[in-house]
């Protein structure tokens, strides 16, 4: 298994921390996003460090909770902790809840660690830099489906560790919203090479 990158990350987050449960989510996304840069998400084996993330809830008109539960959306209504995923290598969400709001943390970007060889056979690009940069993109290269919706983040397929070091975690408006685009809710690792939009 290819567990190197073709660069290697000026930074101690390389080595995984301790593995996260369903209750690392029990909190506002606003502490969630910024405690999962430089955490480790992989799945079947593949994947790396989160780089990017962005937050969502229930008052957020650009969340999918907005409008109340749909057949879609049900599991952001239900206990924090699982995955939420809307459309084949579409978006990948870990549901998150505070004072009873749904709510959830979107993955933007990772730095691919392990197995970069299958991601860059999914999807067809060789860049490791292209490769999990933007939501769409990660879920081809880590083989994320509806399938893998409304599962726990800490039971197989997935595995989630915390960082092992300090991050420096960076803010700024969200992308590609038409609706709330003023608000800071994006997180991102600072200096990163692997985000899917500079801040």
């Amino acid at each position: 298994m290819d567990r190197s990158a073709d660069t290697e990350p000026p930074h101690v987050l390389r080595k995984p921390g301790r593995k996260l449960k369903k209750s690392f989510f029990a909190r506002s996304v606003h502490e969630v996003a910024p405690d999962l840069i430089g955490a480790t998400f992989l799945v079947d084996g593949v994947g790396g460090i989160i780089v990017e993330m962005e937050a969502y809830d229930q008052t957020d008109p650009a969340a999918h909770s907005f409008r109340g539960p749909t057949p879609r959306n049900m599991v952001m209504f239900g206990p924090p902790g699982f995955t939420c995923v809307y459309l084949s290598y579409g978006l990948k969400n870990f549901v998150c809840q505070a004072a009873g709001s749904a709510a959830g943390v979107l993955i933007r970007a990772i730095e691919p660690t392990h197995s970069l060889a299958t991601m860059r056979r999914r999807r067809g690009v060789a860049d490791a830099a292209a490769l999990c940069s933007g939501p769409g993109n990660l879920c081809e290269a880590l083989g994320i489906t509806k399938t893998l919706s409304e599962l726990p983040p800490d039971k197989p397929p997935f595995a989630l560790h915390a960082r092992s070091g300090e991050a420096e975690v960076v803010t700024g408006v969200r992308v590609g919203l038409t609706k709330a685009v003023h608000l800071p809710w994006r997180y991102g690792l600072k200096g990163s090479s692997f985000l899917s939009k500079r801040f």
